[in-house]
């Protein structure tokens, strides 16, 4: 039987996206939900076949038995909209950081803005599915990941979690991210003439997914350095991470311990160690690439991971967690 799913926000990056991975899929048919009045039409192609679009209310989704609804909206609409479409008894995948952090503190603290839904920060599922696979297949409201802490938390929390890393000595993390990843609303520093033969580091030390990373990673504040840039490319994240490695840990260990961590994980590819992913390998796809290096002499490690910004760092993990919550195989439309 084809499920209908909605998608709120299909005009961005990462809702345009998630339609085209939708719209592949064999178990669900997508349907656009329009929450702005003054959207306009949607131009297309002669003879096109695109998904319905309905209106985005809960009445809406209730009358045409939406089993899911995804969010691809800022916090603040998603906040808005998410208490009516769990109202309609359709499940909720927020690919905002909406729902992402645990406290109304905490989002006030990174976001700069108050939550006004916070009830349902309990309540939701953070929806890294290689952390948290049983709870979000309980869940009804899905936090998508940001696109860094998805990339920066599988490359770190191995290196945590096995006692590896001199926590003490500190972790770095240096990411770079093309523009898609700003998303499409128009801004002087991602325009063509700002980006093009250009690369820059931004939100340094204050970057808003760093309390992702803390969560997934166990790690304190003070324990990691996250710095952004902006790369002058359309999609895709590379994510070199820094540290030395505690007494008696080499990288035949190391390796160890990464194939022990992601051992079946369908969308985690590692490589032999020496060997480090680039983005081409991973773009358009909903892989995670990591290859890792050690220095034997000063016992420093370099672990690289990269992804495609708009579908493992955005629309294909949203369609993994849907899998997930609709009990469908987990890789079911992304490969």
């Amino acid at each position: 039987m084809i499920v209908r799913v909605g998608v709120v926000g299909f005009r961005g990056y990462s809702g345009a996206e998630l339609v085209a991975i939708l719209s592949r899929h064999p178990k669900v048919e997508p349907w656009l939900l329009e929450h702005r009045s003054d959207a306009g039409e949607k131009p297309r192609p002669k003879g096109s076949k695109s998904p319905p679009t309905i209106p985005c209310t809960a009445e809406a989704v209730r009358a045409e038995k939406l089993a899911l609804v995804f969010l691809a909206t800022p916090p603040e609409v998603s906040m808005e909209l998410a208490p009516a479409m769990l109202g309609a008894k359709a499940k909720v995948v927020d690919l905002s950081g909406a729902f992402r952090l645990k406290t109304a503190e905490n989002y006030a603290a990174w976001y700069k803005e108050q939550h006004t839904q916070a009830e349902l920060l309990a309540r939701a599922a953070y929806g890294l599915p290689e952390f948290y696979r049983e709870e979000i297949k309980r869940a009804d409201l899905v936090a998508n990941p940001g696109c860094y802490p998805t990339a920066a938390s599988l490359a770190i929390r191995p290196l945590v979690e096995s006692g590896a890393a001199d926590r003490a000595a500190g972790i770095i993390c240096d990411a770079k991210s093309g523009v898609s990843g700003a998303g499409r609303k128009p801004s002087l520093k991602t325009s063509f003439c700002e980006v093009t033969e250009n690369f820059s580091a931004y939100s340094i030390l204050g970057h808003r997914h760093v309390p992702e990373v803390l969560m997934n990673c166990g790690l304190e504040e003070s324990e990691l350095s996250f710095v952004a840039h902006l790369l002058p490319l359309d999609r895709g994240i590379l994510e070199t991470v820094y540290c030395r490695l505690r007494s008696g840990w080499d990288e035949a260990a190391l390796t160890r311990a990464y194939d022990e961590r992601y051992a079946g994980e369908p969308f985690v590819r590692l490589y032999e160690p020496g060997h480090v992913p680039d983005l081409r390998a991973v773009r358009h796809t909903n892989f995670c690439d990591i290859g890792l290096k050690v220095d034997a002499g000063s016992g420093r490690a370099v672990v690289v991971a990269a992804i495609d910004n708009l579908v493992k760092g955005a629309a294909g993990q949203a369609v993994q967690n849907m899998n997930l919550l609709l009990g469908y195989p987990e890789t079911e439309g992304l490969l």
